[in-house]
């Protein structure tokens, strides 16, 4: 399922999910072992260690390949470099850095070593209390970890010093995505009312767009969006502030969007969020031959039709920037900008 479940998927993604059945078995096993047994090699030697740091990069590399997981594989792949040691890295460098490290290593041997200084054992000291302290404010964290009710993303003390942290609890296992549709039609209820997408940067809406790549770069709104879909427009207000400065025709909301189908017409009267079931085709089939990367299904809408008139008075009891028309819209991009993405930052 994660393949076409995630975040942003990629198209590999989109071939990956239709290999066959055992192949998902051996991709279930694989992840288990390399998360949950490789990692204690680091304890066991050298050539060990960097066996697991050699499968923990595959695994992030196998991990970027399949799918826009941002920049979170990247950084998992830094940690893994520590399980590689100066003989191992030596290529890397050049004659000077590895003359310097064998005479180095050559003092160490021959217990020609400096005797440490004040401000060695003052370090020593330090570095130990706080693997200590570490240790100490660790138990909550592993109590957690070990239960059945494990609670992700959350701080055990309040200087933060300890946390647990998870990108997925668990995967959904259908897609859903919202679509966030205008219309210039006067009365929204209007069974002739045309209502026109906004497609986003990277995010799934036009079933015949290929799925994007951009790691290890992140779209945030994209990824919010995702996010909002396992929920409601009322516990993603947000999604509503959204709605509402596509109606004001805001360019900074607009910049964030990769199709805008009133662009060079009238602002819409109308923003709406209809609510789907995604689904990739299958290679080889009709859906495929005609271009569709994916499947939809109407679930219902998300929120209902507003207009900019009927959601000045919402803006105002959450305090966020009021409305403003098209036509006397505010213009200072840069202050629009830093006000929109404080928003977003709050429902990160």
């Amino acid at each position: 399922m994660r393949w076409w479940c995630s975040g942003v998927p990629n198209p590999m993604s989109y071939y990956l999910h239709r290999t066959p059945w055992w192949f998902h078995r051996f991709e279930t096993l694989a992840n288990h072992c390399i998360e949950l047994i490789v990692p204690f090699f680091t304890f066991m030697g050298r050539r060990m260690c960097m066996v697991n740091g050699v499968l923990q990069i595959l695994f992030q590399v196998v991990l970027i390949i399949s799918g826009n997981l941002s920049f979170l594989n990247w950084l998992t792949i830094v940690p893994s470099l520590a399980c590689f040691d100066d003989a191992s890295l030596a290529f890397l460098f050049g004659s000077r850095a590895k003359k310097t490290v064998l005479e180095i290593q050559e003092e160490a041997a021959t217990g020609r070593t400096l005797q440490p200084s004040k401000g060695m054992l003052i370090r020593r000291v330090v570095n130990v209390s706080l693997g200590i302290l570490i240790g100490f404010l660790s138990v909550p964290v592993v109590t957690n970890l070990l239960s059945s009710r494990q609670v992700m993303n959350t701080s055990f003390d309040p200087l933060r010093i300890v946390n647990t942290y998870g990108a997925f609890g668990s995967i959904t296992k259908e897609r859903t995505e919202v679509i966030i549709q205008g219309t210039l039609a006067s009365d929204p209820k209007d069974p002739g009312a045309v209502w026109e997408e906004y497609q986003f940067l990277c995010k799934p809406g036009d079933i015949y767009r290929r799925p994007c790549v951009i790691s290890p770069y992140h779209y945030r709104l994209d990824w919010l969006m995702w996010f909002a879909a396992f929920q409601t427009y009322e516990q993603n207000e947000w999604v509503i502030h959204i709605a509402g400065r596509l109606l004001s025709n805001d360019s900074t909301v607009l910049s964030l969007m990769d199709h805008n189908p009133f662009q060079g017409r009238a602002t819409p009267r109308w923003v709406r969020g209809e609510h789907y079931i995604y689904r990739f085709s299958r290679p080889g089939s009709s859906s495929a031959a005609q271009g569709k990367w994916w499947l939809r299904k109407r679930i219902g809408p998300y929120f209902p039709p507003v207009d900019l008139e009927g959601l000045r008075g919402y803006f105002q009891s959450r305090d966020w920037p009021i409305l403003t028309s098209p036509s006397t819209g505010a213009k200072c991009p840069v202050l629009k900008t830093a006000l929109l993405m404080l928003l977003l930052l709050k429902h990160v």
